[in-house]
């Protein structure tokens, strides 16, 4: 499949597109960080799997360089100018790849959650974010565990800057493979119209955390129904408004919280409170239901420190922001093909769950003496262990 998707190399490079992917996967899974340790520590093991072309790592860096697009050039409203780039055929080799491994299924509903996330480093191109470090910003959309769409830019872009657009591309995306959303969440970063109008197009239910502006803090202090709720054994207050700021002909609900101050002190504009609001098309839910469901969301955010720390986010291998755009495609799939291995081990491995991270996989799993025995005309894998292993496979 990647290699129908993705097309044939030169026919003197001798590595498909495939085997640089399957060299990138087995580096991970054998908790390598960067493509040096191809050559520096795993050649000697991952060249006796029988059928495995082990490529060097400039081999692998130069795929992605063959695999990568141009920038495209987004202005924003003050006339400055920003790299935006979208890899659409990696995207989509992505998108077959969870449709293949049955991690997404044609014709089914699915939640969805857009961030974007600060990856720092100090390639030439880095630009100084609003964190003060330097990097790229990136946008990434997933469902569930699995990563389904990743798109980079200049770490100097606004976060609101040119994301609606990217939002219609996840929507296009997802509609040509046949995938639906109920359900889509987003921080503040997303709060303004368009982002909104994007949001509504994609998901049939949309939760977006809002900005407090004066005339919605008056409001706000006008409301006498406050409820009381307990969430993670912790009071607080809640209430609804009809929201029409953006969009008077829609009437969204705006879902607000409100919460005693820790320290005793008060605010100029919120008194003894904290008030959090999230923005919503969802009237059939109760305050508590939408507020639970939206906090679910700094679960998806553990994405990226996975990637980080797992799959090599934090070890960018080129100079270019669209060189690196088809790494962090890449190491996403690969990480999504992990979710998949890791679920099926933990079916008949009790000491590894489903939710296991990668260096607990290698320990409990990769690790493991075995023998490659040719027999019968056929490769045989003998593992000197009396661990489950042949059940997995079965």
């Amino acid at each position: 499949m990647i290699d129908k998707e993705l097309g044939n190399r030169v026919s003197t490079a001798g590595y498909n597109y495939s085997d640089i992917i399957r060299n990138w996967a087995n580096l991970f899974i054998c908790g390598g960080d960067c493509a040096e340790d191809v050559q520096v520590h795993l050649r000697g093991t991952l060249e006796k799997i029988p059928g495995n072309k082990l490529s060097s790592a400039d081999t692998l860096l130069r795929g992605n360089k063959e695999l990568a697009v141009e920038n495209t050039q987004v202005v924003s409203s003050s006339g400055k100018t920003y790299r935006f780039n979208i890899n659409e055929k990696m995207n989509n080799l992505n998108m077959k790849s969870l449709l293949q491994t049955g991690q997404l299924v044609k014709g089914m509903s699915y939640d969805l959650d857009f961030d974007n996330q600060i990856i720092r480093h100090n390639k030439y191109d880095a630009s100084v974010t609003y964190k003060k470090n330097t990097g790229y910003f990136p946008g990434v959309a997933s469902i569930g565990e699995n990563i389904i769409y990743v798109e980079n830019r200049d770490g100097n872009a606004n976060v609101k800057m040119g994301q609606a657009e990217t939002l219609q591309r996840v929507g296009k995306s997802l509609s040509e493979h046949d995938i639906y959303i109920y359900r889509s969440r987003m921080d503040a970063g997303s709060y303004t119209k368009d982002i909104i109008d994007a949001a509504s197009q994609i998901s049939e239910l949309f939760y977006i955390r809002a900005n407090k502006c004066h005339s919605l803090t008056e409001r706000i202090n006008q409301i006498d129904d406050w409820q009381k709720v307990e969430i993670n054994f912790k009071e607080y207050q809640v209430a609804s408004l009809d929201f029409t700021q953006f969009f008077q002909e829609r009437g969204y609900r705006l879902v607000v919280m409100r919460e005693l101050r820790e320290d005793g002190k008060l605010d100029l504009f919120d008194g003894k409170y904290i008030y959090r609001c999230i923005l919503t098309n969802d009237w059939e839910n109760t305050e508590e239901d939408i507020i639970l469901y939206y906090n679910d969301r700094g679960s998806s955010e553990d994405i990226f420190d996975v990637m980080n720390n797992d799959f090599g986010w934090k070890h960018l291998p080129c100079s270019d922001i669209h060189h690196n755009t088809v790494y962090l495609i890449i190491t996403a799939m690969i990480k999504n093909f992990y979710n998949y291995i890791v679920k099926k081990v933990s079916e008949v491995f009790t000491d590894i769950p489903s939710t296991s991270r990668l260096k607990r996989f290698i320990f409990r799993f990769i690790n493991v003496c075995g023998q490659w025995i040719y027999r019968s005309r056929q490769w045989i894998l003998k593992l000197y262990t009396d661990r489950p292993y042949e059940k997995v496979f079965c």
